[in-house]
C-alpha cells in the first residue's frame, strides 16, 4: 500500500486517465450555450481550478480568450502544453486576483468545493464578482452536503501503459458542520502486480440553500439541473446541480 497527500501533485501524470469517463466537450458545450444566454455576450474567459485545461482547450476552440488558474503548478504544466494559446495562473481560487477582469469564469467538476471552509467559499465569490467584467457570468457545480450518502462511490477503469487501472471516488459527510471529504484511490495493476495510491482532501459542505445565501449579494443566481444535454430549471431535490450567476450591477 502506498499512501500519498498530495495525490494532484505527485500523481499529475494520471489525472487524465482518472478522469478519462468524463465528457468535457458536452460540459463545455454546455456552459458555453449558457453564456450565450445569461453572460454579456463577450468572449475572455477563466477556467477555476483548471487541473490539466480539458475544458479550456474546448474553450478556445469556441473562440474564446481563455485563461487557467490552478493552485498545483504540475497541473498547469500539463494544461500549458495542451492549450500553448492559453495563458495560466499559479494561484489558490479563494483569494485571487486578475490583471484584467474577464466575461465568464467557470469551476468545473465540483472543484468550488476546494475551497475548505465557508469564509474560503466566501473570499472564492468576492473574487470572482471582482474579476468579472459587468453582466459577466460565473458557472459551477456543487453537491448538497444535505443529500451525501457516504455509501456511494464512483467507479472506472481504463488501460494505460499495459496496467489497468482503476479510479474510485466518494463523498463522506458527517452530517454537521461545514466540512466534507473526497476519498480517492487509484489501483494500478500490471505483472509486476498492484499498487495502491489513497488520499482524502478536506472539501466545504454547504447547502444549496446557504450557497444562495453567499451568491446572492453578488449575483443574480440561476439554478439548474445537472445535465449537460440539456437546459433545464433543477427540481429542487437533486443533490447536485448547476449554478449559473450573472454579476449583478456595482
Amino acid at each position: 500500500m502506498i499512501s500519498t497527500n498530495a495525490l494532484y501533485t505527485d500523481l499529475s501524470g494520471y489525472y487524465d486517465l482518472m478522469c478519462c469517463d468524463i465528457n468535457y466537450l458536452a460540459q463545455s458545450s454546455s456552459v458555453h450555450r449558457l453564456n450565450k444566454m445569461l453572460g454579456n455576450g463577450k468572449h475572455s474567459h477563466l477556467d477555476l481550478a483548471c487541473g490539466t485545461g480539458p475544458h479550456i482547450r474546448h474553450f478556445i476552440d469556441f473562440g474564446y480568450q481563455s485563461s487557467g488558474l490552478d493552485i498545483h503548478q504540475p497541473m498547469l504544466d500539463l494544461a500549458r502544453a495542451r492549450c500553448p494559446q492559453a495563458s495560466f495562473i499559479l494561484q489558490n481560487m479563494a483569494d485571487f486576483t486578475l490583471q484584467q477582469p474577464v466575461d465568464l469564469i467557470t469551476c468545473f467538476l465540483y472543484s468550488i468545493h476546494y475551497n475548505a471552509s465557508i469564509a474560503a467559499l466566501k473570499h472564492c465569490f468576492a473574487s470572482v464578482y471582482a474579476a468579472l467584467t459587468p453582466g459577466g457570468l460565473f458557472v459551477f457545480n456543487a453537491v448538497d452536503k444535505d443529500t451525501i450518502c457516504n455509501r456511494s462511490a464512483v467507479r472506472h477503469s481504463t488501460w494505460f501503459d499495459n496496467s489497468q487501472f482503476v479510479f474510485e471516488s466518494a463523498w463522506h459527510y458527517s452530517g454537521r458542520g461545514e466540512q466534507q471529504a473526497l476519498k480517492l484511490s487509484i489501483a494500478k495493476t500490471n505483472a509486476a502486480g498492484t499498487q495502491f495510491w489513497q488520499d482524502q482532501h478536506t472539501m466545504v459542505a454547504i447547502s444549496f440553500a446557504e450557497l444562495q445565501a453567499l451568491l446572492c449579494p453578488y449575483f443574480e443566481v440561476h439554478i439548474l439541473a445537472h445535465d449537460y444535454d440539456r437546459i433545464t430549471v433543477w427540481d429542487n431535490a437533486a443533490g447536485n446541480a448547476l449554478f449559473a450567476c450573472v454579476k449583478r450591477g456595482a
